[in-house]
């Protein structure tokens, strides 16, 4: 699903379409994996519940997993989306913030993300 990038991202491509939510969602159960695959270090009890974080166009936002977003997408508030994607729904290339990034990127973060 994500392939890495650069020092700071990993780069992936989800539909991306508008959601009447006030937070980016994606499918619950691939936000687990990634989340276990990408911001976990296998050591003790981990949370895989955390926010990813992920850059659409040039905003950054905290991905919660929900049960009614299909796989493969990326529900965003329809606020942020009419700056980011044309034409929704549509396969848009999404960077997400590597653990280090991640970590920082939401202790920045002013309300629930629109960093």
């Amino acid at each position: 699903m994500f392939e890495q990038f650069s020092r700071g991202y990993y780069l992936g491509r989800l539909y991306v379409e508008p959601s009447p939510d006030e937070t980016a969602k994606m499918c619950s159960a691939q936000h687990e994996r990634v989340n276990r695959q990408l911001y976990t270090d296998g050591e003790g009890i981990e949370r895989t519940d955390q926010p990813l974080v992920m850059k659409v166009g040039q905003t950054h936002l905290a991905v919660h997993g929900d049960e009614q977003v299909p796989a493969d997408t990326l529900a965003v508030p329809e606020a942020i989306l009419t700056e980011a994607v044309r034409n929704p729904p549509t396969l848009t290339e999404v960077l997400l913030a590597k653990a280090d990034r991640a970590a920082q990127l939401l202790e920045f973060a002013d309300g629930p993300m629109g960093v």
